[in-house]
């Protein structure tokens, strides 16, 4: 049985990740047309989807200032540098992780070139708090593969994968 390679297997989990924030895209903000109507309630005051064009990075953060396109090559270019560093690895969990960041940065690189910003549509409240803030399901894969490489790099350091 032929083994598929590290690269092969971190292209596919981008890929299966990409697809699924692509297809969340297009149900939500596409075809539930959130992109007009703005605010769906979901499961209130918990989650709502609640559209928000983001042109600037985590939390609307330098939304100002266009910087369409010099956000959608730092996404390839990491995703790129990613791939390469996780080149050799072997197992699947930095192999995942790794996917994971690549499908989101792509995910939202696409939303760049596309829709000219980033589609947001989560919105989760708690509490009595109203959050504010929208993010989408790359985002999710971005900041869930951060967490898991940290967590697998310290344990393959340790030979605990």
């Amino acid at each position: 049985m032929t083994s598929f390679s590290p690269l092969l297997r971190t292209a596919v989990a981008a890929l299966v990740f990409f697809g699924l924030d692509r297809l969340s895209k297009i149900v939500i903000v596409e075809r539930l047309d959130l992109a007009s109507l703005h605010k769906i309630p979901a499961w209130p005051p918990y989650l709502n989807f609640v559209m928000a064009w983001n042109k600037g990075v985590n939390f609307g953060l330098l939304n100002g200032f266009d910087a369409r396109w010099l956000l959608v090559a730092i996404s390839i270019v990491a995703s790129i540098a990613l791939a390469f560093w996780v080149r050799n690895k072997s197992g699947w969990p930095l192999l995942l992780a790794s996917g994971a960041i690549i499908g989101g940065a792509l995910g939202n690189a696409y939303d760049r070139i596309v829709y000219g910003a980033v589609a947001d549509y989560i919105n989760v409240s708690c509490c009595a708090i109203d959050n504010p803030y929208s993010f989408n399901v790359a985002d999710v894969w971005i900041f869930g593969g951060a967490m898991f490489l940290v967590l697998a790099s310290g344990s393959t350091r340790h030979g605990k994968v």
